[in-house]
């Protein structure tokens, strides 16, 4: 009897012990991805330093054309040796291709595919449970949590939109863009320039309306439907708004296509560190940190934010270098500053 009441006491103890121990664990995860992230920022920085210009991301094929040479290289392969990583580097060719074949059906060149397929530490969140290497269209890649914002992805109101990174944005990086720290006339104190991401799996799928998968939703939700492709507006041509652009996006649980890690087109978040495309190395500041919208891609681009396996927010990455954990909480409008470079804003995330 005295033993039954033994273990008993032992099994009450354990269990009492056990959500500390992972509560813990987690906080751990945690630090190590901030650090993760820290240590991604100092290669920008160090890149800006080098080359006197943020990395920018390519210019995207138009219709069915592929990559030309020198493009489809995504600003992590091009910031590799400031990461400590120029022996990787070292291997590739930029002025080659890094992918072949069409947008909706690439894949690498064949003389980086295993170089591709590398998993970099440095690039992973370890509270992220998906696998560090997975495939599409018979590939390995090497994945990757840490975005670099385009912007606020907002409307001016006058005519711009800076979710539309084929032109000039609110951010560090668009298409061929040649930023530099001097021009963040907001401070690098108070603006963003990443965040980490929650990676996809699988493969694209469909979920009923109204029935979205758990969160924190490891597919990015295909928005493009009903948006023109060349200017990402809405189909009846006006100039958009923030406010007209928050009245479709909350609209997301109408629709039903998802798409995951080994997505064709490469539309999951974070497959591949290699891929110059937004869902594997690029976000914006549009949906505040762990926001019950999912990532929503539309087309080339898409509405994002901050994402995480953290509970309550995730980490972001100022230009000045150092890292946060913005909250569930943050407003809105206060986090799409924080990712506006120029927007003369005045701001306090503290």
């Amino acid at each position: 009897m005295e033993l039954l009441v033994v273990i008993a006491i032992i099994g009450v103890l354990v269990g009492m012990l056990l959500p500390a121990v992972q509560s813990a664990r987690e906080a751990a995860r945690r630090m190590a991805c901030a650090s993760n992230l820290r240590q991604f920022s100092l290669g920008l920085l160090n890149f800006e330093s080098g080359q006197r210009r943020f990395p920018s991301t390519d210019v995207r094929p138009s219709g069915t054309a592929a990559w030309t040479a020198g493009g489809g290289w995504s600003l992590h392969a091009r910031v590799l040796p400031y990461l400590e990583e120029a022996a990787l580097a070292d291997r590739f060719d930029f002025k080659q291709a890094a992918f072949r074949g069409n947008f909706s059906s690439q894949e690498p060149s064949p003389a980086f595919a295993a170089l591709f397929a590398t998993p970099i530490p440095m690039l992973l969140c370890p509270s992220d449970g998906a696998p560090a290497v997975q495939s599409s269209n018979g590939y390995a890649y090497g994945g990757n949590n840490f975005m670099v914002s385009i912007g606020s992805a907002t409307a001016d109101g006058r005519g711009g939109m800076y979710w539309n990174f084929a032109k000039p944005t609110d951010g560090i990086v668009y298409e061929n863009s040649k930023v530099r720290i001097s021009q963040i006339s907001d401070g690098t104190s108070k603006t963003v320039i990443g965040s980490e991401a929650v990676r996809s799996i699988g493969s694209d799928t469909t979920f009923p309306a109204g029935s979205p998968p758990p969160f924190p939703y490891q597919y990015t939700l295909n928005g493009s439907a009903g948006w023109n492709s060349t200017t990402l507006v809405p189909p009846s041509g006006a100039t958009p708004t923030t406010e007209s652009i928050d009245a479709i996006v909350n609209q997301w649980m109408s629709l039903t296509n998802w798409s995951g890690a080994s997505s064709p087109a490469m539309r999951g978040r974070g497959l591949a560190w290699a891929a110059t495309t937004a869902g594997n190395s690029l976000t914006n500041g549009f949906l505040p940190p762990n926001s019950p919208i999912p990532d929503y891609v539309v087309h080339w681009s898409g509405f994002f934010g901050p994402k995480s396996r953290h509970a309550g927010g995730a980490n972001v990455l100022f230009a000045d270098g150092h890292v946060a954990f913005l909250t569930e909480g943050t407003d809105a409008s206060l986090h799409r500053a924080l990712h506006s470079m120029n927007g003369g804003e005045v701001v306090n995330h503290e």
